[in-house]
């Protein structure tokens, strides 16, 4: 009987000890989908940026074009 309850005991530990495993790596999941949410808004700045960029560097050339042209007439 005594093994039986000892048995019983180590039973209910490990299930204890799985479950705040469990607990652990549900956290852990919570966590990295948070950091793939804050890195997929990052990315999409970063990308609005460069557009925004992109564009001003093709006015800049534009007008540079121009002025070129501008001072060469002269």
């Amino acid at each position: 009987m005594e093994e039986q309850g000892a048995a019983t005991q180590e039973i209910s530990r490990n299930v204890q000890q799985a479950a705040l495993g469990t607990d652990q790596v549900s956290s852990n999941v919570t966590e990295v989908q948070r950091g793939a949410t804050e890195t997929g808004t990052a990315s999409s700045q970063v990308l609005s940026a460069a557009q925004m960029l992109s564009e001003d560097s093709n006015r800049l050339k534009v007008e540079l074009t121009k002025f070129l042209a501008t001072v060469r007439a002269a």
